[in-house]
């Protein structure tokens, strides 16, 4: 198995390499490409060093069979069909293609047999938020169908890449130091604060992220359900939160939910809250599952339930997700 992953420089890059070796990914041989600036930056991997080569329009992925893609929207388009015209899977992080109709958008714990049916041979990897909400609505879509869903993210500051991490990092030591506070990656200061904001509003008032929410969401779990969602950007450094209300056809008990909870793939329950259990994303950082916690009837609406999420951006919201993707390929036989 020929492996390419293209942004190798950046935080999901760096995911990928370290999730590849984590789960023993079989690979031949690895390719690692990236910008003019992080060409020629040395990685190790599994004990043998790679350099990074500039990404370029020619031949480099003619031996590859799947191409691990993340380093932004406009890359992606340009070079689709550089990395995809010799039958490599392009496994794609960035927002390019999940909404075309040609082009699979896929969760393994949800919807793995549409990545079988992809004509150009790209697949997309949903956004983070929308992963991390489907693998739950996923369980209590198959108790009842889900009408409505209403949401508020708490997303860390790695959900905008390692220079926002490290801007957080900054931010932080500039206040308590009462220096200059350096703001480059999001709109205001973010240490100490909530930015009701991530990517940029729309004519309806609502951001490219919550509407991603709301198309995404349809798309992969083929239903008609409407999605409203508030995304805020928070001062954690790593693993998002949601904050879910779902109205389901037919009444859901917390007991319900939780039970099927703790049967679905890749969902971990920590609901406990009479001893104050419940996910977070100090202590979520860093694992494969998104949490559940905080499960209940909502009070409002005889058919709504509502519960806590939390789940690691950069690993099961992204990368995670895209090499599950390719595992899941593997093991059915439709991957080389």
């Amino acid at each position: 198995m020929n492996v390419a992953i293209v942004g190798a420089s950046g935080a999901v890059g760096q995911e990928f390499m370290r999730i590849l070796a984590e789960r023993n990914f079989p690979i031949d041989e690895l390719k690692l490409f990236g910008s003019t600036r992080s060409a020629g930056r040395k990685y190790s991997f599994k004990g043998k060093e790679y350099t990074v080569k500039q990404l370029a329009h020619n031949d480099d992925f003619k031996d590859i069979d799947v191409a691990f893609t993340s380093a932004g929207a406009g890359i992606s388009k340009e070079f689709e069909k550089d990395i995809t015209k010799f039958g490599a899977v392009m496994i794609d992080n960035s927002s390019a293609f999940r909404m075309d109709a040609d082009v699979p958008l896929v969760v393994p714990e949800c919807n793995p047999k549409d990545a079988l049916e992809r004509p150009r041979g790209v697949i997309a990897n949903p956004n983070c938020t929308t992963i991390i909400m489907v693998v739950a609505l996923k369980a209590l879509e198959e108790l009842s169908h889900i009408k409505r869903i209403h949401v508020s993210t708490y997303q860390a500051a790695s959900g905008a890449g390692a220079a926002a991490m490290q801007e957080l990092y900054d931010q932080y030591r500039e206040v308590l130091a009462n220096e200059p506070v350096t703001v480059k990656k999001f709109p205001y200061q973010l240490a100490f604060n909530m930015i009701p904001q991530v990517d940029v509003f729309l004519d309806n008032d609502y951001t490219k992220e919550e509407m991603k929410m709301y198309n995404e969401t349809r798309k992969i779990m083929h239903s008609d359900v409407e999605t409203s969602a508030t995304c805020v950007r928070v001062p954690s450094l790593r693993s998002h939160s949601e904050s879910v209300w779902v109205e389901t056809e037919k009444p859901i008990s917390p007991e319900q939910a939780r039970l099927a909870f703790e049967k679905a793939k890749g969902l971990q329950v920590d609901d406990d809250p009479k001893h104050g259990q419940y996910p977070m994303p100090l202590f979520t950082a860093g694992k494969d599952d998104v949490f559940v916690g905080r499960i209940r009837k909502d009070l409002a609406n005889p058919n709504g339930l509502t519960f806590w999420l939390t789940g690691d951006q950069i690993r099961k919201g992204a990368a995670l997700n895209a090499v599950q993707i390719a595992e899941y390929l593997i093991q059915i036989g439709n991957l080389k």
